[in-house]
């Protein structure tokens, strides 16, 4: 992998910034995040294994060169981390990504691609993505990545982040054209967490402002999704933008 050419953009709604995080290898119960990698070429999938295998906190637990094949690895691992490529053999990583979260629904699946296409990353979200990473990103990047979608944040190249912006918007205004379906019904106060969530706040800070536990806020974020059917908070903080629950200006 090429060498850095920015930092990976945490995406609102997402928890804190990853450069905060403490590695698990300081934490000796910790056990590594496990993760399995995904890519149709062999020379990427042993150069991210390498990579990896000098971080403590990591563990390379299997690979699979195409989506078929990763779908059926992560049944059979039940990785806490997919890093899979977007475009693939027999099956591409898109596809492969909504029957991981069937076989496997704790994994957290993160793109990692050459692909820089808007079309390409939305519906990677959609898919159940919390990640989207392009390959040109350094190695230090992955390592860190891998660890803050495993603490529960999503993260985003920057280059795609505005890309991300603008399709949020074209979104809205197709919604605005044609509403099919209400809205399941959300309470006041799970509303009042949604909207926090999407301004970016982590469960933490939307304790304090809202003077209940941390506990009480995961708990709220849980419910949110499953009414919803979504998969991640990145997609929650879609909802909110389509449903006006957060403007964009």
């Amino acid at each position: 992998m090429a060498d850095s050419f920015g930092p990976v953009m945490p995406v609102p709604g997402t928890g804190e910034d990853p450069s905060g995080h403490a590695s698990g290898a300081c934490d000796p119960v910790k056990e590594p995040i496990r993760v399995l990698v995904v890519d149709d070429h062999a020379l990427f999938r042993r150069g991210l294994e390498i990579v990896l295998a000098q971080e403590e906190d990591i563990q390379v637990i299997g690979e699979a060169g195409d989506g078929a094949e990763a779908v059926d690895k992560a049944a059979d691992l039940l990785p806490d981390i997919v890093l899979m490529d977007v475009r693939m053999p027999k099956r591409g990583g898109i596809e492969a990504c909504t029957s991981i979260k069937e076989v496997a629904p704790s994994a957290k699946i993160i793109m990692l691609t050459i692909s820089d296409e808007e079309a390409d990353l939305y519906d990677a979200i959609k898919a159940g993505a919390t990640g989207y990473l392009l390959k040109e990103i350094s190695t230090d990047e992955v390592s860190t990545a891998i660890r803050a979608v495993a603490d529960g944040q999503s993260q985003i190249s920057p280059s795609m982040a505005a890309k991300l912006l603008t399709e949020f918007k074209s979104m809205i205004q197709r919604t605005d054209e044609s509403k099919l379906v209400p809205a399941p019904r959300l309470t006041e106060r799970e509303l009042e967490v949604l909207k926090l969530v999407a301004t970016g706040m982590n469960n933490r800070d939307i304790a304090k402002e809202l003077f209940i536990s941390e506990n009480t806020v995961k708990n709220h974020v849980r419910n949110i999704l499953e009414k919803l059917q979504l998969h991640s908070r990145m997609e929650a903080v879609v909802y909110a933008m389509r449903e006006k629950i957060l403007e964009i200006r």
